[in-house]
């Protein structure tokens, strides 16, 4: 009859802990979150202190983001804080475990720590929150005779599990709520399709500002996919040329007549099959703008005759005697390193100065790695209107995978990866789209062998390195990321982003 009486008991205070949790859900702040938390899990373990604390997921070091104390003198919550990394709650964080005992100040793993043997710390129940730990929920001693018992210990852990998830998502849009760094030049340009507030992209659009006021050559330079061509047409858009033409040319793959014949026409009779006049690039962008990209692999002969386009505004049609005159301004980009194709007289030297007037470099997505999630968002919004989709939202949990991995391909691969991963989520009647949608598994239900593409390769040697180099130091998360030379919360968001779990003892 007591057993029974017992389950009675710990079944109501589960509910009572669950109908509370709901509550929380609908807190907008971080502040009151936390301290509406405490004082639950507080109230429901019968615990005399408790100390919660969130860490920035984007920090270096171990300095709390977020705190919060309950039944606690200010000397105990500097007790508390001063064992982060060697105490208790360092133990919790480091092993990504829940630490319960009767008594800390007789316990071996801890009895030797001076802020246990200052406080005389009896009971101790510390959960981590998440994992990777976002946090950390302590509770010492209780009000009822006893240790915590091993019901404390679940609902401390079901506690932390739902807390790390509200904390996730204010943590979230605290980050897309925080300033746009790029607001001071978005006021004076048309930039809409330039998406992210990081410091490296309001460099970049400082310098697209002063490109746009004047109408000389630039060059945009970047890894292949962090948008050049994007960048090009607004500076196009916010100069004096934009009500003309903006024309593209991909000069890639061109044999020096085709490149020719494309960027300056040809007469009749230039060239067998040429039996009209063909204009060319220069005739089309008239008055406006000519983006010319990849111009690393335009052809020597070509490049001396655009560098005359650029120092007399000249030119001549393939086949033609006669001069006209270009009224266009040229933008080039590249993905190459121009000075090394000077070095191997496979690129002018004059041509390159005369394009470099303004140059622009962009940054790589490992550069911008904040930029993530708002990017993330207008590509799963236009997937979705793009395939009819009805609207998805990404979870939290796809947002942090994104932000773990990387992305050789840059912006034009984590476009690429959320369209797919739109159509997976939609197909399956998902209401939102998750890492599986992300990253599904590479072995198809059958079994069979694939193919993968790079970045699969590359994402699962990172996470056979992680998942190694995790093992091999005990999850000590401090020794893994000194040895794959790493900052710790970006091993914490690794963790995160491929959803590894400690495998329990």
């Amino acid at each position: 009859m007591e057993v029974a009486s017992q389950d009675a008991v710990n079944l109501q205070r589960e509910r009572d802990l669950y109908r509370n949790l709901l509550e929380l859900g609908g807190k907008d702040e971080m502040e009151p979150l936390l301290e509406e938390a405490l004082a639950l899990i507080v109230r429901i373990t019968s615990a005399q202190q408790g100390y919660l604390e969130i860490l920035d997921n984007r920090g270096e070091g171990r300095t709390p983001r977020w705190w919060m104390a309950q039944g606690c003198y200010d000397n105990d919550v500097e007790a508390i804080r001063a064992a982060v990394s060697r105490g208790v709650l360092g133990a919790a964080i480091a092993s990504g475990q829940t630490i319960v005992t009767a008594s800390a100040l007789e316990d071996p793993r801890f009895s030797s720590r001076r802020s246990v043997q200052r406080n005389k710390t009896g009971a101790v129940l510390c959960a981590p929150i998440s994992h990777p730990p976002l946090g950390v929920v302590y509770l010492q001693d209780r009000s009822e005779p006893g240790p915590f018992t091993e019901e404390d210990r679940q609902l401390a852990e079901r506690f932390a599990r739902y807390l790390a998830n509200l904390a996730d998502r204010l943590i979230l849009r605290r980050d897309r709520h925080e300033p746009d760094l790029t607001r001071p030049f978005r006021q004076r340009l048309r930039a809409e399709g330039v998406i992210g507030g990081s410091p490296a992209m309001a460099k970049v659009l400082e310098q697209v500002s002063v490109a746009a006021s004047c109408d000389i050559a630039v060059l945009i330079t970047g890894p292949s996919g962090t948008g050049k061509t994007q960048v090009a047409r607004v500076i196009h858009d916010n100069s004096e040329r934009a009500r003309r033409p903006f024309v593209e040319l991909n000069c890639a793959n061109l044999q020096e007549t085709l490149a020719e014949r494309e960027l300056f026409g040809a007469v009749r009779g230039a060239f067998s099959g040429a039996d009209k006049l063909m204009k060319g690039k220069i005739d089309a962008a008239e008055g406006g703008t000519l983006f010319l990209d990849e111009i690393g692999e335009l052809p020597m002969p070509v490049q001396a005759k655009l560098l005359q386009v650029l120092q007399s505004k000249q030119y001549f049609r393939l086949g033609d005697t006669s001069p006209l005159v270009a009224n266009v301004r040229i933008i080039a980009a590249t993905n190459n390193e121009l000075r090394a194709a000077v070095a191997k007289k496979t690129f002018r030297e004059d041509l390159l100065y005369r394009l470099e007037v303004l140059p622009i470099r962009m940054p790589s997505m490992a550069e911008r790695r904040e930029d993530i999630p708002a990017l993330a968002e207008y590509f799963c919004a236009r997937a979705c209107e793009e395939q009819k989709r009805p609207k998805l939202r990404l979870s939290p949990a796809a947002l942090l995978a994104m932000k773990a991995v990387e992305w050789p391909g840059n912006i034009r691969e984590l476009a690429n990866k959320i369209e797919a991963a739109v159509a997976r989520a939609a197909s399956q009647g998902a209401q939102q789209v998750d890492r599986r949608h992300l990253f599904p598994d590479d072995t198809p239900a059958h079994g069979n062998p694939r193919w993968l593409s790079y970045h699969e390769t590359t994402r699962r040697f990172q996470k056979q390195l992680l998942e190694k180099t995790l093992e091999e130091t005990n999850w000590n998360t401090s020794e893994a990321a000194e040895r794959l030379e790493l900052s710790r919360a970006h091993v914490y968001n690794l963790i995160a982003g491929f959803g590894l779990e400690r495998t329990k003892p």
